[in-house]
């Protein structure tokens, strides 16, 4: 019955008049309910303090997404940078993830790839499951994750860093762009790295 009334809710310019609905507050569990307003987006929650009307203002939860997501000003200022912006104490930055196949491989990746000054910092996540396909076959291994944040610039030599010191035949090398941040992190980040 959820998807039906999802389908419902995504076709229907007033999601709020849906859930306002006697009829549907009754027949639509909590859990339904919740299910229903995360398959129709959070970005459709009318978080802006701005928008006074719109989809789900009826929802009792909603005051406190905006407390948490948008609206209220936290109590200590930080402050943060959008990349497209930024001044000349940043450049472009990116997070790129590379999986190893266990601690000793991961500690001596993470550390040449520093020493190298490919990257500013590199997390090593212990305990990470892959599932996958390779060569017909699916794949289950225990595996160790390396979060890399390094600058944009630096992708195409990080990659041939990490092919020319990986045992994987083909290993995991993928960026996601930093859009954003604290201004002292970026900046560290740039002067981590090589030019």
């Amino acid at each position: 019955m959820v998807p039906t009334l999802c389908s419902r809710a995504r076709a229907t310019s007033s999601f709020s008049t849906l859930l306002s609905s006697s009829t549907l507050r009754r027949r639509l569990p909590l859990v339904g309910a919740a299910f229903c307003v995360l398959s129709f987006g959070l970005s459709n929650l009318c978080l802006s303090s701005s928008l006074k009307t719109g989809c789900a203002q009826s929802l009792p939860f909603v005051p406190l997404l905006r407390s948490k997501f948008g609206g209220e000003s936290p109590a200590k200022s930080v402050r943060t940078i959008k990349m497209e912006g930024s001044s000349g104490n940043t450049v472009p930055s990116i997070v790129v993830y590379v999986t190893v196949p266990n601690k000793e491989a991961g500690k001596k990746l993470a550390e040449s790839i520093v020493r190298e000054k490919l990257a500013a910092c590199v997390n090593r996540v212990p305990g990470i499951e892959s599932v996958y396909e390779w060569k017909g076959e699916i794949q289950t291994d225990s595996e160790e994750l390396l979060i890399i944040k390094t600058r944009q610039s630096l992708l195409e030599a990080l990659t041939e860093h990490v092919k020319a010191n990986h045992e994987y035949e083909v290993p995991e090398v993928i960026s996601l762009p930093i859009t954003g941040g604290n201004l002292q992190y970026l900046e560290w980040i740039k002067n981590s790295t090589r030019d």
